[in-house]
């Protein structure tokens, strides 16, 4: 469990900075230059995410289930992936509408593929992954929020097709097969899926 712990710190802890430290971040900045704290910054979440993958897959190997899981909540947690990765896919995508009403759509949809997860997984690892992820994008959101930012250009009809075929595209893909050659696991377990 402590690797999974530790990668969520390296990933999460750079991702946070704008939100508990932003005088240190821009300080930070300024003394190193973009440049050093981009690399610094992927570097720290690089690791962060390796030990994320690994811990996890570790945990995974000797479960210590909380609760048990209602049947059907697998099927739930499918059907909420799909408005989640179009909501991550519209956070890359250049002007669509999804960006330009939400303002973060990439971290409503990391809520949204957290809180999706929480239902349909039932064992520490799964709290502690899927829980750290929803905790650090609402406070990231609620941040966002209070920040001045700059508003995203319009969205177009062009820019709002794409980002909606792009999410739907890997939630098909997933469905078929990519998230039991990725995860190992079904997003149907008991449809044989």
């Amino acid at each position: 469990m402590w690797p999974l712990i530790l990668g969520l710190i390296l990933f999460l802890g750079p991702h946070s900075v704008r939100v508990v430290a932003p005088a240190w971040r821009e300080a930070r900045l300024a003394a190193w230059g973009e440049a050093r704290w981009k690399i610094t910054y992927s570097l720290l979440s690089a690791l962060g995410l390796v030990l994320i993958v690994w811990g996890y897959g570790q945990a995974r190997m000797t479960p210590q289930v909380l609760w048990a899981t209602p049947r059907g909540l697998s099927h739930l947690t499918a059907l909420l992936m799909l408005p989640a990765l179009i909501l991550i896919a519209s956070a890359h995508v250049p002007r669509n509408h999804v960006k330009a009403g939400l303002g973060h759509p990439m971290v409503i949809g990391v809520m949204l593929w957290a809180t999706a997860h929480l239902l349909a997984n039932n064992t520490v690892a799964d709290l502690v992954l899927f829980g750290a992820f929803l905790a650090w994008a609402t406070l990231d959101f609620l941040s966002a929020r209070r920040r001045v930012l700059p508003s995203p250009p319009p969205g177009t009809a062009r820019g709002t097709a794409i980002a909606v075929v792009a999410g739907t595209a890997v939630w098909i893909a997933l469905i078929l097969g990519l998230h039991r050659l990725i995860i190992g696991v079904s997003p149907f377990p008991d449809l044989g899926a």
